[in-house]
Formats: C-alpha cells, structure tokens, sequence
C-alpha cells in the first residue's frame, strides 16, 4: 500500500462551513442597504477581506472586523454604533453556530482509522477552528492537527518533514483546488479534490487539472475507496 498518511481539510470537507459566511454576507448588506446596492457591497467587502489577508488571517474574527471596515468606508464614517453593533453580533452569531459534520465524514475516519495515518491539515483561527473540532467530536481519529495561516506549498513541505513521510506516501484531501490541491501536487504528493456546492471567490480556480496524481470524486466514501487501491 503505497499511501501511508492521509491529511484532511477541515472546513466544508469535513463538516459545513461556507454557507454561514454566505448567510452572514446576507445580513450584513441588509444592514446597509440604503448606502449601497447588495452586490456593490459584496464587492466592496471581499476587497477588504483580501486587503486585510495579511492582518487578520482567515477566519469568522477577521470577517467581522472587514465588515465593520467596509461598513464604515461605504457609509462615510456615518454608520450608527448600533449598526456596528449589529455586525458584531452577526460575526458571534456565526462563532457560535453548532459544527454540521458532511455526510458519511464519521463513518469513513471510523473505517480508516488504524490503517493509515490520519492528519487534520487546515487553515484559519487557532481558536475557532480548536473549536469547531471539539464540537465535531472527531479530534480522536488523528495522529497530528496542524491548523495553518496558510496553505501554500512550503506549509505543506514543512508538514511532511514534520510528518516524516515521503510526499509519494501522502495524500491530500479538501473542497480548495488552490490550498489543497496545487500544494501538494507540487510537492509530488496525492491529491484527492470532493467539490463542496458552495466556494468562496478567493479558493476558485478557473483552470482544469491534471495530473497523474490527482483525482476528483464526489464524496468523501468513493475518496477513502479511492485511497485503498492506491
């Protein structure tokens, strides 16, 4: 058997996560309405996500302070507390929303487990992602977690010689063609891709891929069955 660790994504690979970020965004233009139309909000808002990147990480926390941003700059500064205020209770709302785990996610960690070596690789807020998986109640099926700023392909090289497993013997699986996929592919790894139905703008690629080690399959079951004839 060829395949001796597999890594698993967390966020909308393992259990739901996009869609509050979606629901949130919602609300939030709702919130501002009368300053501007939705969709010159939502630009106006990934445009702060992405400029606050480098601040802030990922995650529900620098959300919110990008829409407390975006809020103030398309109003003018003009903005009420109160509205504020609203914001910051739609961002503790999404901190507190239950950890939905994606069909069949416990089963197939339950089948593979003393198989394989089995890692949690993701990316976002230490704190928040600690507990999304203590509510997941899957931290038991892996060997290592490694909760990343970023996913490139340096962090995933710095993992497998912290894993100390040849890339060949590695296999990658997530719902990000961009921080699951290209890495690890890169570094001669596997990569496994489970499209998830919903996925935000900066995780698109818009190029097909192909390569002799990567697959794309529709759920995490036919991904496990996969990795078995590896």
């Amino acid at each position: 058997m060829s395949i001796k660790v597999i890594a698993f994504d967390a966020d909308d690979t393992l259990w739901v996560n996009e869609p509050f970020f979606r629901e949130a965004e919602e609300k939030f233009c709702s919130l501002l309405e009368d300053f501007m139309p939705a969709h010159a909000i939502l630009k106006e808002l990934y445009h702060t996500e992405i400029s606050n990147l480098k601040l802030y990480g990922y995650g529900i926390k620098g959300f919110m302070l990008s829409m407390i941003e975006t809020a103030m700059r398309i109003s003018n500064n003009q903005v009420p507390i109160a509205l504020v205020e609203k914001v910051i209770q739609i961002g503790q709302e999404m901190l507190e929303k239950p950890v939905d785990l994606l069909p069949g996610v416990e089963e197939v960690l339950q089948n593979l487990n003393g198989d394989f070596r089995m890692v949690l690789a993701t990316k976002g807020d230490l704190v928040d992602q600690e507990r999304k998986l203590k509510k997941s109640g899957l931290e038991k099926y892996f060997h290592h977690i490694e909760i990343m700023s970023e996913k490139r392909t340096e962090d995933f090289a710095k993992l497998i010689r912290h894993l100390d497993v040849a890339p060949e013997h590695f296999v990658m699986l997530g719902n990000s063609l961009k921080s699951d996929i290209l890495p690890v592919l890169e570094l001669g790894g596997h990569a496994i891709h489970i499209p998830f139905h919903i996925t935000w703008i900066h995780e698109q690629v818009h190029h097909e891929v192909k390569h002799e080690r990567f697959a794309s399959v529709e759920n995490i079951q036919l991904a496990a069955a996969l990795i078995r004839e590896m």
